[in-house]
């Protein structure tokens, strides 16, 4: 099975009980080798956004249109062709 990096983005306009509940229910329902982080990111111009990124499998959804385009990456060496 593969698995896949996802992101949770959260705004710099939040309250503190707001993003400390996000954080504990998303640490509840995440899996022990999610190897989840969290980063800031932005800037005083764009602006501040908590990142939280972690590792899940692909959903059945994912998986049947991963399927669809497999044949389409063939690999050659240790690297893909995407142009084939």
């Amino acid at each position: 099975m593969r698995i896949v990096k996802d992101y949770i983005e959260i705004t710099d306009y939040t309250s503190l009980d707001a993003l400390i509940d996000t954080l504990v229910s998303l640490r509840q329902t995440l899996g022990e080798d999610a190897g989840a982080e969290l980063r800031l990111r932005g800037d005083d111009v764009f602006g501040r956004t908590l990142s939280i990124s972690y590792m899940r499998p692909l959903t059945e959804e994912e998986a049947a249109c991963e399927g669809r385009y497999a044949h389409l990456c063939e690999p050659i060496g240790n690297r893909l062709d995407l142009a084939a």
